[in-house]
Order: C-alpha cells, then structure tokens, then sequence
C-alpha cells in the first residue's frame, strides 16, 4: 500500500492537474452542496472527485487543501444597544437589547451568539408623569447587579438628580420557593437559581423603585412584625414566586452577592 501511494505522489508531480483542488477550481460553498466539487486528492489519500463545501468535514471527502481555500470564519457581533424602555407601565413587563451580525460564519466557523436579550422591568410613572405602580402587594426583585444598569432620572422623573436619600436594606428568611426559580438559565435571569429556602437574602430599597413619598418600597414588609408570610416575585420570571418573612432592616445591604437582590 505503501508503494502504490508513493508511485501515485510521483505521477502527480508528473502530471500538474493531478493536484487541482478548491483553490484551483475557485470553490469554497457554504452548507451541503454536492455540486461543490473539484478533481484532486482528497484528504483520505484518494483521487478523484473531492468536495469545497462545509459539509465534506463530515463526510470527510475535502480536497487536500480545504482548509487552506477555504479557512474557518467565526460570526462577528457588534455591541448591545442600550436597553429600551418598559415595554408598557405600571405593570411587571420586559425591556429588550439587540445586536447585529457583522460577519457571517463561513466554512464552518463558529455560530451567532444570541442576538438579543430580555430582562424584566417595572416603571413606576406613566408617558404623562403620574405615579403609579406602588399599590402592587408582592415585592417585585431582580438582581442586584441590575442596580448599576437603572438611573433615577431615566426611570422614574419624581426623582430629580438632586435628590439626597441614601435608601434601605431589608432583610428575610426565605421561606418558600417555586420550583420554576432553580430552572432559569437564561443570561439574565439565571441569577434565580440562587433563591434557596431558609437563606438570608438583602433587597435593596433605593430610587426609583422608592415611592417619591413615603420613600417606601412596595412589599418592604416593613410594617410587618416579623411572623407574617410576605410574597415576592422575580422580575422576568412570574413563575418564579415565594414567600419570605422579615428579619430586619439595615442601612447597608451585605449579604453575598448571589443572595443580594432590589426592589423594583
């Protein structure tokens, strides 16, 4: 075997078109094209018919130099637009953010990612400016790494940049959860996992989640005596709901971060 394929490497040299592949012919197709072809050596030491197109990675009948031609180009994102609104208000909905393709994947290159993301929201005003959204009984949460992301002025106009209050930390013991918390994977809700029953968790009470008035946030349990059961909901999740009791409250929040969390 040896010796006949030392014999067909010499013809070749004698032969200049015996080594013709995908650079020679030009072809370099994306997906299964069978039509796709050229007259070489393949890559398993055969001559013949070899293919230029993504899938004779699979059937493993590329031209010698595939990879050469036709080298792997992964798929190229542009950055996340900033995130728009609520997509309605007073009520828990969504906001979204977007990304477009820059380059395609070519000859097998790696996949998009995820063009776009959601994520939970709440506002507090409508388009005219009036308060509302702080009558709802449950305490609506979302990350605390969200925190970072909102603004004052942006979601909520009662609050002028000028306003000085430094918030409040409240403090439960978790005591009940819905199984559809530990099954979040998504980038921006898999910080539900982390909700455990008969943890100590933080929740921030800062603006604008933060009633314009009472300086309150709604389902703070604050008036509670620390016996009575207190409903929360994860913002882009509704299934993923529970119950929890009051401990205390603090100045500064410092639970863990996975077990740190806001109002809003």
């Amino acid at each position: 075997m040896r010796t006949l394929w030392m014999a067909l490497c010499a013809l070749a040299r004698l032969w200049p078109g015996a080594q013709a592949g995908c650079a020679e012919a030009g072809r370099c197709c994306p997906g299964r094209d069978p039509a796709c072809f050229a007259r070489g050596w393949r890559l398993d030491r055969v001559y013949g018919t070899c293919f230029c197109d993504e899938a004779c990675r699979l059937t493993g009948d590329c031209c010698f130099d595939y990879d050469r031609a036709c080298p792997a180009r992964p798929c190229f994102v542009g950055e996340w637009s900033p995130w728009s609104g609520c997509a309605d208000q007073c009520k828990p909905t969504t906001r979204v953010r977007r990304r477009s393709v820059q380059q395609e994947p070519q000859n097998g290159g790696a996949p998009c990612p995820p063009l776009e993301e959601r994520a939970g929201c709440l506002e507090y005003s409508t388009p005219q400016g009036q308060n509302c959204g702080h009558s709802y009984v449950p305490a609506f949460i979302t990350t605390s790494a969200f925190n970072k992301e909102r603004t004052r002025q942006a979601t909520s106009p009662h609050w002028s940049t000028h306003t000085e209050d430094a918030g409040y930390c409240m403090e439960f013991k978790t005591e009940s959860l819905t199984p559809h918390c530990a099954l979040e994977n998504r980038p921006l809700t898999r910080w539900m996992q982390y909700l455990r029953e008969g943890y100590t968790v933080c929740v921030d009470c800062q603006p604008p989640a933060m009633n314009s008035v009472s300086l309150r946030c709604s389902g703070d349990g604050l008036d509670s005596d620390g016996n009575q059961t207190l409903h929360w909901q994860a913002i882009g999740n509704p299934r993923c709901q529970g119950t929890w009791k009051k401990v205390r409250r603090v100045d500064q929040c410092s639970c863990p971060a996975v077990h740190s969390f806001i109002f809003i």
